[in-house]
């Protein structure tokens, strides 16, 4: 019985952790891509043509520095 009981309260704990689990500062999250992986994917897919491609690449390049 005390064992079942260890048991249960473990298993609420552990439920309320996951649900409330924030993110850690350096953690990354698949919602927060980088901007350069979207724009060539975009590029990619056939959404932008080349010059945008390059003039857009090359802002978010200078805006990194």
């Amino acid at each position: 019985m005390t064992l079942a009981m260890v048991a249960f309260w473990a298993l609420v704990v552990f439920a309320v952790l996951t649900l409330f689990r924030t993110e850690r500062p350096g953690e990354s999250t698949p919602d927060r891509r980088d901007p350069m992986q979207i724009l060539d994917e975009r590029f990619a897919r056939g959404e932008i043509d080349e010059d945008e491609y390059r003039a857009r690449s090359s802002v978010l390049r200078a805006s990194v520095h």
